[in-house]
């Protein structure tokens, strides 16, 4: 982005530009307040890798942070890459895959209605609401830009492009030209971009070429067809080509693209985040892109990356420079999980659903980002979320539509529909609401009931409390085996945290730990007559028909949980184990189920987890071992359960208890997968992390934190921010671009081991692992990676 002072010459908005170094700064949560919230960036990756052009064209993406020794971008040719957008602390998508056009291209008002919105806009017919893509409501918009690309013959005099598929054009006479040659999304961001790049060969006069990016996904494709031979001079190989025309001051040709922002409704012209074009070859390709199209002087140019940013300050004053933040400001809605789901539609604030349950048959419409929710069948937030946010994670678990949209509360269209049974359809690039009646509804969730999870029965044979490096037996199992051994007696959290000592490659710590298998929970609850009091529960038709109801007895159940007695002997064996280990350390005390962390079912947020030390008056043991166990009996975890048909009973707690973090310097989680690559073409792994112990997921309202993907294995292994902490100052981050590469090799350590559970990663099968990391100074002063947990990700919807 922008150095803050070049914003003032060239931002055509009012600007939110920063320079971010990088490095830890260990900002005192008193001067929180002080912090001025930040605005948000977000941007979009290039072309994909698995075309062989690791590097090239002029990706819509931008963000990375100032100082970071690598661009921002992302992999190949980003010249064809949707946009992506954030809001202030959001998750925002970002990056895309070859072609990368963007949202908003037919978006049917309705069925029925007959009607397409266009960019920047929305239709309401009778009782439909559909939005295409970004720009929903946003200002400025282009109009037109529902069309599809190659729609048939326009009345517009202007325009130039009469074949239906053309190689490339010379000019853009109008948008209907632009959309014939515009790229087409192939990846899941965002919506609200469209790209054509741009070929500029300076060997023949500066021709410039608009090529077509559906027939020609990156630069090389074109000009190895097209600008090869036949007395021109011969393009080189791939690898030679993205070495030179990326790279050398000397280079043949001036590689670019063309894109439209539908949600601002902005024309930008752009160069890869990796491209060193100096400021003369950008003003050439602006110059050339804007005197040859209808667009003129509405053209901008926005720079992908810090190093483009920097080079832009040199630009003439002609040239109008966009930054990110500005960009997406006027992205209005955010797809978390695709699905399509019937439900009665009603709105809530946070704050009321903590107090007020939901029905498991409601779609909500929700102000702020909860910290909890219950089960329902879809959900549109107000303010944008991160894709490792509770909320979308339960939701991609339960396979329910989810999604951030602004002003959502306050929308007149979808107030009209309060109370309504509906149908929600969030794509990767639009979302619509309908209503229906309540019969297709009932008839919808017949059909669509969620699957049953088969939950590991239990182990109870197992009483052993074992350290954690002794709960896998991988001498005479695999991985998948052992795994399968393991979660009846020690669930699923335990037993992926037990995998880390077995790794051959463990490019990072593990906090020391211990297990207490299931056996402890179920004589706990057996011996209080605790599951006596469930079934006479269960039997009360005031407790299975009334929510609120059941959440008041269940909260009832657990308070008394909180006061029944531990077995001694269990007491003094994890006294004893914690004196063996940890001495007087502070430890936490964790949730791990045989519900949880499982392929298809994290369970993500369910449970509790606690924190203790021995002799310490303020944390005691058994309570932190009681609220643990209590926590299965929670409200949320209930309807979670009954949601999927899993038997209440069939559930045992474990309990992993391993060294706390009181002074973290820096904590987070990770994806070890881009979670917004559909097509696994352009890989990545997405992270989110923030200033000390402050929560990631369930951030304190007005709190954001820094979100990026890092393309570790691509050349120069870029970092495309989405989102910054505003726990730091403007012009830091809160990993270094060294600790960013150190959780990019433990990440990939972590992905591989459990690649022949869970993997692998395809187009067909999305694969990650969802992981809890932490930075922590040690007692020498240095700064050691630890991870916490790992799960698999439960993937991004269909």
């Amino acid at each position: 982005m922008l150095l803050a002072n070049a914003a003032a010459k060239h931002a055509i908005f009012a600007p939110n530009c920063r320079t971010r170094s990088q490095g830890f700064h260990m900002l005192k949560k008193t001067w929180i307040a002080t912090v001025f919230l930040s605005v948000v960036t977000a941007c979009s990756s290039g072309d994909p890798a698995a075309h062989g052009d690791p590097t090239g064209g002029a990706g819509t993406g931008a963000g990375a942070s100032a100082g970071t020794s690598a661009d921002a971008g992302t992999s190949a040719d980003a010249g064809t890459s949707s946009g992506a957008g954030a809001a202030a602390g959001n998750g925002a998508s970002a990056g895309s895959a070859t072609g990368g056009a963007g949202a908003g291209t037919t978006a049917s008002a309705g069925e029925g209605t007959g009607a397409t919105a266009g960019a920047g806009g929305s239709h309401t017919g009778g009782t439909t609401v559909a939005i295409a893509g970004a720009g929903a409501e946003a200002t400025g918009g282009t109009g037109g830009t529902g069309l599809e690309p190659n729609a048939g013959a326009t009345s517009d005099p202007d325009c130039l492009l009469t074949e239906p598929d053309p190689d490339s054009a010379p000019e853009l006479g109008c948008e209907h030209d632009f959309l014939a040659l515009a790229s087409e999304p192939l990846s899941a961001t965002i919506p609200g971009a469209r790209s054509v790049k741009t070929v500029i060969d300076r060997l023949d006069g500066d021709e410039l070429y608009f090529q077509n990016s559906r027939l020609y996904p990156i630069h090389y494709d074109f000009a190895s067809t097209h600008l090869s031979g036949s007395g021109l001079p011969m393009v080189p190989m791939l690898s030679e080509f993205n070495q030179t025309e990326y790279g050398s001051p000397d280079r043949r040709f001036v590689l670019g693209a063309l894109t439209l922002y539908e949600g601002p409704g902005v024309w930008a012209y752009e160069i890869a985040p990796y491209d060193t074009a100096d400021a003369a070859m950008i003003a050439l390709g602006y110059g050339l892109v804007r005197d040859r199209t209808f667009i003129g002087d509405r053209l901008v140019f926005h720079p992908t990356s810090d190093n483009v940013a920097r080079e832009a300050e040199s630009l003439p004053d002609d040239i109008r420079v966009v930054t990110t933040d500005d960009l997406f400001a006027g992205i209005d809605y955010q797809p978390l999980n695709l699905a399509r789901s019937l439900g009665r539609l009603t709105f809530k604030t946070a704050a009321e659903i903590q107090t007020a349950p939901v029905s498991f048959r409601d779609i909500v419409v929700l102000d702020e980002v909860p910290n909890d929710i219950s089960v329902c069948l879809g959900t549109i937030t107000q303010a944008f979320q991160t894709p490792l946010a509770h909320i979308n994670v339960l939701a991609q678990n339960r396979g329910t539509p989810n999604m951030g949209l602004r002003r959502a509360f306050d929308r007149e269209e979808l107030r009209a529909l309060e109370g309504r049974w509906v149908a929600l359809d969030v794509g990767a690039f639009a979302w619509s609401v309908e209503e229906v009646s309540p019969a297709e509804a009932d008839e919808w969730w017949d059909e669509n009931r969620p699957p049953v999870v088969t939950v590991p029965t239990l182990d109870l044979g197992k009483r052993d409390i074992l350290p954690i490096e002794d709960v896998l037996d991988l001498q005479s199992m695999d991985l998948a085996e052992a795994l399968a051994t393991a979660i009846p007696a020690y669930g699923g959290k335990a037993s992926h945290y037990a995998a880390f000592p077995h790794m051959p490659t463990r490019p990072f710590m593990y906090p020391e730990a211990f297990v207490v298998p299931v056996y402890y929970y179920r004589q706990f609850m057996e011996e209080n007559g605790f599951f006596d009091r469930i079934a006479a529960l269960q039997d009360d038709p005031r407790f299975t028909a009334d929510p609120a109801v059941r959440q008041q007895r269940l909260e009832e159940l657990q308070a008394d949980m909180m006061e029944a007695p531990v077995d001694e002997e269990l007491e003094s064996a994890v006294v004893g184990m914690l004196e063996a280990i940890f001495q007087t350390k502070r430890v936490k005390f964790r949730s791990s189920t045989n519900c949880e962390d499982l392929d298809g079912f994290t369970g993500a947020g369910l449970y509790e987890s606690a924190g203790a030390a021995i002799g310490d008056p303020d944390r005691p043991v058994l309570d932190a071992m009681r609220k643990v166990w209590a926590s299965t009996w929670r409200f949320r975890a209930y309807e979670e359960r009954d949601y999927r048909s899993i038997s209440h009973n069939e559930v045992g707690m474990a309990l992993l208890v391993n060294r706390a973090f009181p002074d973290e310097l820096a904590n987070g989680v990770a994806i070890t997968a881009n979670p917004f690559d559909t097509r696994g073409v352009e890989p990545g792994f997405y992270v989110n992390v923030q200033l000390g112990d402050e929560s990631v997921v369930l951030p304190d309202p007005g709190i954001t934190t820094d979100q990026f993907v890092a393309h570790y294995d691509m050349p120069g292994q870029p970092i495309v921010y989405l989102g910054h902490s505003n726990l730091v100052f403007d012009d830091e981050t809160v990993l270094t671009r060294s600790q960013v590469n150190e959780l990019g090799e433990a990440l990939t350590a972590v992905h591989a081991f459990f690649n022949p559970v869970y993997g692998p990663n395809t187009p067909e099968h999305f694969y990650a692992m969802d992981v809890e990391f932490k930075f922590d100074e040690e007692p020498d002063g240095s700064v050691a990676l630890y991870i916490k947990q790992a799960r698999p990700y439960p993937g991004r919807g269909q």
